[in-house]
């Protein structure tokens, strides 16, 4: 099976009342323990790669992990950039097979995020790659993410941003936490 993107991934879920589990990969050991366990329960997965893990184990070597993965459990599984911090990181996942990427753009003004969004959406869409968008912030630290205080969804941007980015899913941020403190 070759990689799929999450969109029909997400319809299955959501037509079958299930979750879709997605989890950061960065060497052999973690890719086949999650693939492992999802061949035991038959689950499609998210397996996301984030710039630290990129710097850490290099792009092709994650990818051929995970076309490792494919070929040993013949699950539906998605490679997800997670919170690409520009266009160009974007474009090189998109360019070295990745199916989805996150263009994290929250740490910018609403209108800078939403050009840099459509940028990466235009980009990826033209190469059948689903794009994640990000409104919002969590405080914490997450690999080169640090962000000192929350800055919550703002509810009435949620709109104009989907329409004007054309995003396929968006990150939010409503009160929740990850990374570490």
């Amino acid at each position: 099976m070759a990689l799929v993107t999450t969109t029909e991934m997400f319809k299955n879920a959501y037509d079958g009342g299930y979750a879709i589990g997605a989890f950061n990969v960065n060497n052999m050991e973690i890719v086949q323990g999650i693939t492992e366990a999802a061949f035991e329960e038959k689950a499609p997965l998210i397996l996301q790669v984030s710039s630290g893990a990129r710097k850490y184990a290099k792009h092709v070597y994650l990818v051929k992990l995970v076309e490792a993965a494919l070929a040993d459990t013949d699950l539906p599984i998605a490679l997800h950039l997670d919170h690409g911090a520009d266009f160009e990181v974007c474009k090189s996942c998109i360019d070295g097979g990745f199916t989805s990427v996150m263009i994290d753009g929250s740490s910018r003004p609403f209108e800078e995020n939403i050009a840099v969004t459509k940028q990466v959406v235009e980009y990826a869409h033209a190469h059948g790659v689903v794009v994640e968008g990000e409104l919002g912030q969590l405080a914490g630290v997450e690999d080169e993410v640090n962000v000192e205080s929350h800055s919550y969804t703002d509810p009435d941007q949620v709109q104009e941003f989907v329409e004007k980015t054309g995003v396929d899913s968006l990150a939010i941020a409503i009160g929740t936490s990850h990374g570490a403190f």
